[in-house]
């Protein structure tokens, strides 16, 4: 396995989230494959994505985009127990509200998934290819 086909991206601003952004989108993720940690305010999601950021864009790649400081998460059109249930991501932007940013996961279907957050500290973590 060639590590250097791997990528890890980190994002603090909103450059970066637009990086990861354009990293998912259209990236595959089953709802099993979704977790909020309250405890140590971390969500993570496993999806299967193209590696657009290579010349391989052909090649899918399961990564972990996992997002730090999150004080609450809320979602809209998710059906949380239908954990086979497989969501098209399209794309992450955020608001600043106040002194907090909540940043939204847009998903096909009208679905979304809102994330409550002090800081935009998020990481994209190839894990392994898919053959």
């Amino acid at each position: 396995m060639d590590k250097k086909y791997l990528s890890k991206i980190i994002a603090n601003d909103n450059e970066g989230l637009q990086m990861i952004s354009a990293c998912c989108s259209g990236a595959e993720i089953k709802v099993s494959d979704i977790k909020y940690l309250p405890k140590s305010k971390v969500f993570l999601l496993s999806l299967k994505r193209s590696k657009v950021e290579t010349e391989d864009d052909d090649k899918k790649v399961i990564s972990i985009c996992k997002f730090e400081f999150v004080d609450q998460v809320k979602s809209k059109n998710i059906k949380q127990a239908d954990l086979d249930q497989k969501l098209e991501l399209i794309g992450m932007d955020y608001l600043k509200n106040n002194d907090n940013y909540e940043i939204n996961l847009i998903f096909t279907n009208n679905a979304y998934i809102t994330l409550l957050t002090e800081i935009i500290e998020v990481t994209l973590d190839d894990q392994s290819k898919v053959d």
